[in-house]
């Protein structure tokens, strides 16, 4: 794995250059590697992070992708990580014209990962760096405990996807449009007004203070401001603690809860794994917002090297080519989901209508299909709407703001339906619905969701854990309760308890001749609360 030769740099500066007369925003600095097919499948399995700690989990997942690609071997086109400053990582083999379209592509994410305010708590700070170090602490941690380290990673990762995102999203408290911390936040807000109560004269030279710092300073702004605070009120940061701490603070998530509370962790033999999960636990914060804008992501990446790469001079003699692999990447399917094309053909689809004045009330109230499509009275700032879109949203408020009717009738979108043919012995797939809402319930159904887990304390008596899942129409995975209540256990020191919902059995219902359970109708689901014990790796189920 090295760095591209300096021909490739050249070239993406070159992308970075048309990115931005665009409207494209993101850092300067950006390192590029070229890597072979074994380097990719080799760092897949640690989401393109080379400096994550090392993981037998990891080891399978390469010899699985090792005996794929001895199948289906393909040339992965990229990759890039949301670090500071962002990695990519190229195939070895790829041609200038492909690297132009790629390097698009890539600051297409690269400005995503730096704008869209679900990111935001990811943008103060080096990722790679902080891998690097959570690295070696868990080596270090091995030479001294063995294998009890792995143990305590694939307890704590059993549970890292209940983490608290969006209290945490939430604490950055990032005014959309600026990049206002919270300590900015807090001085003109209730520093200068509330604690120290400056007349009005003083407040605006504050004002035009920290303007002129943006003005002089650029991104480096609010540091300088911050420095030059403390020299003016060096009491400010004894106050912003103080004032931190009267916040009101989220319940922890799970893992925050047994590192605090679990008088196992807490004994002094035991304080190590406290650092192992919470290690775990910030590796799954900062994958979230990743995880959560997937469609968003990548349409918005698909967008621009679509969009900037036919306007480029080096598209020429190579559109056959282009044609070819934009394709590939950009197809819709008949059935199944690809977000690269979905997410582009949303933000085409959301362009023009802004351009000509389709998403206000106006238009939404019209019902007769010809003067819809005759409507025009925008203002032609469509691109500028994109933007803003790019900016503010998540997968799911984003196709359930714009994915409507006319986008499903205008791409022949449908939700497909699976039967079985019983004489052939062979599934058939059926059109089972166009309607734009079971097209948008088909999507959200293929969205992330994990389960809303908490401690229930009321019910912690006798040393046990008393854990609610708060039922929101989608059952917990059976098949992983045994294994995942067995970790909380270890961790916990005791006895724990999980109550959840499960669908009441029901006889089975007779099939129309032929026809699979064509034309009846669908069964009714019954739900009931249940509650899973785990005492001395046990598992037991008892309904309420």
């Amino acid at each position: 794995m090295d760095l591209i030769d300096q021909h490739t740099k050249d070239i993406m500066e070159g992308c970075k250059v048309r990115a931005r007369d665009v409207g494209l925003k993101f850092q300067d600095e950006t390192l590029e590697y070229i890597v072979t097919n074994r380097n990719l499948l080799e760092l897949s399995p640690k989401m393109m992070i080379p400096t994550l700690y090392d993981y037998w989990v990891h080891d399978v997942e390469v010899l699985k992708e090792k005996g794929k690609y001895e199948l289906y071997p393909g040339n992965p086109y990229e990759t890039v990580i949301n670090t500071r400053p962002p990695i990519s990582f190229y195939n070895d083999n790829n041609p200038d014209w492909l690297n132009v379209m790629i390097f698009y592509h890539v600051l297409g994410h690269i400005d995503f990962f730096q704008n869209n305010l679900f990111f935001r708590h990811t943008w103060d700070y080096d990722f790679t760096g902080k891998a690097l170090s959570d690295k070696r602490l868990i080596a270090k941690l091995r030479s001294e405990k063995g294998r009890w380290v792995d143990y305590i990673i694939e307890f704590a990762r059993g549970i890292d996807n209940i983490v608290n995102y969006y209290p945490t999203l939430g604490a950055n408290e990032v005014v959309p449009g600026t990049r206002l911390t919270p300590w900015l936040d807090y001085y003109f807000d209730v520093f200068l007004q509330d604690e120290i109560k400056v007349s009005i004269s003083d407040y605006a030279k504050e004002v035009d203070r920290y303007n002129a710092c943006v003005k002089d300073h650029g991104e480096g702004a609010d540091k300088q401001f911050h420095t030059d605070t403390l020299l003016i009120y060096p009491e400010f940061e004894a106050y912003f603690e103080k004032y931190q701490r009267r916040r009101k603070r989220h319940k922890p998530d799970l893992l925050q809860y047994l590192a605090m509370h679990s008088e196992f962790l807490n004994r002094e033999e035991n304080r190590w794994m406290q650092s192992v999960l919470q290690l775990v636990r910030e590796t799954s914060l900062f994958f979230q917002p990743q995880i959560r804008t997937k469609i968003m992501n990548e349409g918005w990446a698909s967008y621009w090297h679509e969009t900037l790469f036919l306007n480029d001079d080096r598209i020429k003699g190579h559109e056959v080519e282009f044609a070819r692999v934009n394709s590939g990447v950009t197809s819709m399917p008949r059935v199944g989901l690809n977000p690269y094309a979905l997410g582009m053909r949303l933000f085409y689809y959301i362009e023009k209508l802004a351009d000509k004045g389709r998403l206000t009330y106006e238009f939404q109230k019209l019902k007769d299909i010809h003067l819809r499509r005759e409507y025009r009275q925008g203002n032609g700032r469509g691109r500028e709407f994109i933007f803003r879109t790019r900016e503010t949203l998540s997968d799911f408020l984003f196709i359930n703001s714009f994915l409507d009717q006319d986008f499903v009738d205008r791409h022949d979108l449908f939700v497909a339906g699976r039967r079985l043919d019983q004489q052939r012995m062979v599934w058939q797939y059926y059109v089972r619905s166009r309607k734009a809402g079971d097209y948008r319930r088909m999507l959200f159904n293929s969205l992330y969701h994990p389960p809303h887990i908490t401690v229930d304390e009321t019910k912690n008596g006798d040393g046990q854990l008393y854990l609610v899942h708060h039922f929101e129409g989608r059952p917990l995975v059976t098949e992983y309760i045994a294994n995942t209540m067995l970790g909380i256990e270890y961790l916990w020191g005791h006895k724990v308890l999980l109550e959840t919902s499960e669908v009441v059995p029901s006889p089975p219902t007779p099939a129309a001749p032929g026809s699979g359970r064509e034309g009846l109708p669908p069964p009714e689901i019954k739900w009931r609360r249940v509650v899973y014990t785990m005492k001395e790796r046990k598992l037991s189920k008892r309904t309420l």
